[in-house]
């Protein structure tokens, strides 16, 4: 099959201000221990990250966006992951874009008044009540888990839905000033996402500027029909695939040369750990391949202007479970056969299974995800809430 994507420069070459993908890969891996020992990734690298046009990826081209096949945009999250999961983590958030096309189209105007390269970032569990208003909606509470906050230009927060949103939980967005941000990750994986909590103060906002989570777009473009609730799942996922592949480049160069104290063998002579690398690589390919085989699958069919079934669906969701399940367990294996060095702490080994642990851990990726995904193929209702 030949699959269709929308024209975009090669990853690689220089963006319009000529910083390359390289040049910003090589900056993070200066820095990526600065983002873990304070806990987020720094406003002026989310800026970098802005210039290789990662937060416009899933901007609408009508208000200057440059909305990429989410293959590709995947692609990009997976290299960013090999050098910092937590960076990987953050950047991902480039697709959320997707749930604010179903804000107003006046409003997206206003939001992207300023230009197309709009960082968002949410709150939006547990869901907290909001009095109505004339006009819109009197938010206050607190909210957990807002990855990339500290280099957001605007947030966002969970409260209730109504007859009007089908059930669904309503985002409420706000600007940074009207929030406060109580910095309290302490985690043992994905240390420098910043997925710090919200709290907010008696706020009002109006109705246009709250959206349905993967509520219908008002925009009509090719991106705005893939699966918003899917591919939410899978930028996730492929953070984990990106660690698995740092954690294997280490094992398999530490390898060829590591020798344990005892005098034993190095762990390339030993034939237990050529097995185990042999398999993880085979392992870690083969979740990939699927995973991105459905998402170009899924893009060539919505491109034609045809949805994306239940079954494609499906397929997304059990994809991305599968390569986040299958990245963590890569990471664990080497961890067994690495002899005692991954003990200490700040082994890299240790550290990269720490990361590797958190998408598999996440809500969209857990083992509920099977079960719903297998209802789904068997022709009945998914078991899991906000499957689509």
């Amino acid at each position: 099959m030949v699959h269709t994507q929308q024209v975009r420069p090669d990853a690689d070459a220089p963006a319009g201000n000529g910083v390359t993908f390289e040049d910003v890969l090589a900056e993070l891996a200066e820095r990526r221990t600065e983002f873990r020992e304070q806990r987020y990734v720094s406003k002026d690298f989310i800026a970098r990250l802005k210039q290789l046009g990662l937060y416009r990826a899933a901007t609408p081209a009508r208000f200057g966006g440059e909305p990429l096949a989410p293959a590709d945009f995947l692609a990009r999250i997976e290299r960013i992951s090999v050098v910092d999961g937590s960076t990987g983590w953050v950047a991902s958030f480039g697709s959320a874009l997707v749930y604010l096309a179903a804000l107003p189209v006046a409003t997206q105007a206003e939001l992207y008044r300023d230009g197309p390269d709009v960082a968002f970032a949410g709150g939006l569990f547990p869901v907290q009540p909001a009095a109505p208003t004339e006009t819109g909606f009197r938010v206050d509470g607190r909210w957990k888990f807002a990855s990339g906050c500290m280099g957001a230009d605007v947030l966002g927060v969970g409260i209730p839905g109504d007859e009007s949103t089908g059930g669904k939980p309503r985002t409420a967005l706000l600007r940074p000033e009207q929030v406060e941000i109580v910095q309290d990750w302490d985690v043992v994986g994905m240390r420098g996402t910043g997925s710090f909590d919200l709290v907010v103060r008696d706020v009002e906002v109006s109705r246009e500027w709250t959206f349905i989570r993967g509520g219908q777009p008002t925009v009509d473009e090719p991106l705005y029909r893939y699966p918003a609730i899917a591919y939410a799942a899978q930028v996730l996922a492929v953070v984990g695939a990106g660690v698995a592949r740092a954690a294997l480049d280490y094992a398999e160069e530490v390898g060829a040369g590591y020798a344990g104290v005892t005098g034993a063998p190095k762990l390339a002579d030993r034939a237990y750990y050529r097995a185990e690398i042999a398999g993880a690589e085979a392992a870690l390919h083969s979740a990939r391949a699927w995973f991105y085989e459905l998402s170009h699958e899924v893009w060539d069919a919505v491109v034609s202007g045809d949805d994306a079934t239940d079954e494609q669906n499906a397929r997304l969701r059990l994809a991305s479970a599968h390569l986040a399940k299958t990245a963590s367990d890569v990471v664990g294996r080497l961890l067994e056969i690495s002899g005692t060095a991954p003990i200490h702490s700040a082994h890299p080994l240790q550290l990269l299974h720490g990361d590797a642990l958190v998408p598999k851990q996440h809500a969209f990726l857990g083992p509920a995800m099977y079960d719903a995904a297998g209802a789904v193929l068997m022709g009945m209702p998914p078991t899991a809430p906000g499957f689509r």
